[in-house]
């Protein structure tokens, strides 16, 4: 089977509504996007701090500190010294946090499900193979290609 011209189109197509359905379902919550991501991406990293958040990020330390603000003040994030150095301070999801992420990742399995639920039984077991195939060739590394080598070489 040969492979369509515009399958990188169409993925990127597809990667759009899904984020689209993906944003649907947060949209009910009262936290902007940013504090979202920000939530989600510490509640995975115990060991984040301001520091490493705004790398995260790919924000300046005080913007990652601003945004940490705001969660502190809503009650969704909580700033904690470290038990091994008192002098550094973590990053730390409250239970309520915990819970609007966990509501969060509920409603948008729901969001997904009502879609895959619209198409064939057949068209959802390629589309799981094919999402399979393509998380594993997105993980392998790539080899050098061996005419940049030889070419490296032959100069």
């Amino acid at each position: 089977m040969e492979r369509p011209t515009d399958l990188a189109a169409a993925i990127n197509a597809a990667a759009e509504t899904l984020i689209a359905v993906l944003d649907s379902a947060a949209s009910r919550h009262q936290v902007p996007p940013t504090q979202l991501r920000v939530l989600m991406l510490i509640s995975g990293r115990p060991e984040t701090n301001v520091n490493g958040l705004a790398e995260l990020l790919d924000v300046v330390p005080s913007s990652a500190s601003r945004l940490c603000d705001r969660l502190e003040a809503t009650g969704l994030l909580r700033r904690v010294a470290d038990p091994r150095d008192r002098r550094e301070v973590r990053l730390v999801p409250t239970a309520a946090a915990l819970t609007l992420l966990r509501e969060l990742a509920e409603r948008r399995q729901r969001a997904v499900q009502a879609v895959l639920d619209r198409m064939a039984p057949r068209a959802q077991h390629d589309l799981l193979a094919s999402l399979l195939a393509f998380g594993r060739a997105a993980t392998q590394t790539v080899p050098e290609q061996q005419t940049d080598q030889a070419a490296v070489q032959t100069a």
